[in-house]
């Protein structure tokens, strides 16, 4: 299992956003300078954001993109979800009927916790959770 690049970078655009929240628009170009981004790919993902709810775009010459919501109320499962769909994919898990074992298998249950165990943590963090943890690491790492 593992996160795209449309998930990871996504994500790293949205801490972006979170960071510099009420602090006005940010441009993309700056965002994937920041990030270190593809600006072209980073267009893609901000439209996939933007069209779910979760970034505003602000025209004119300061204008740029903002986080929808305050970074409080948006949670990295919601990020995730939108850019990559459902976290482990297993066709037993998403369809019982794909597997006529899925009463007798070890196997799916242990899925069935990976799986909940990963949403648990990106259901519980925050983008706000996130942009605090990144300004300790710049804390930490400018001593």
């Amino acid at each position: 299992m593992s996160f795209s690049t449309r998930g990871r970078y996504g994500t790293r655009a949205m801490l972006e956003l979170a960071l510099n929240y009420g602090k006005g628009p940010v441009s993309l170009k700056n965002v994937a300078k920041r990030q270190e981004i593809s600006q072209k790919y980073l267009d893609q993902l901000v439209m996939s954001l933007k069209t779910i709810g979760l970034v505003r775009s602000i025209r004119g010459a300061r204008g740029g993109y903002v986080l929808a919501r305050s970074p409080t109320q948006i949670k990295l499962s919601e990020v995730i979800g939108a850019l990559d769909g459902p976290i482990l994919s297993v066709d037993c898990l998403d369809d019982p009927s794909a597997c006529n074992r899925v009463s007798s298998c070890a196997v799916r249950e242990v899925w069935e916790e990976a799986r909940q165990a990963i949403n648990n943590v990106l259901e519980s963090t925050t983008l706000q959770d996130l942009a605090d943890r990144q300004r300790r690491k710049y804390l930490e790492v400018n001593k």
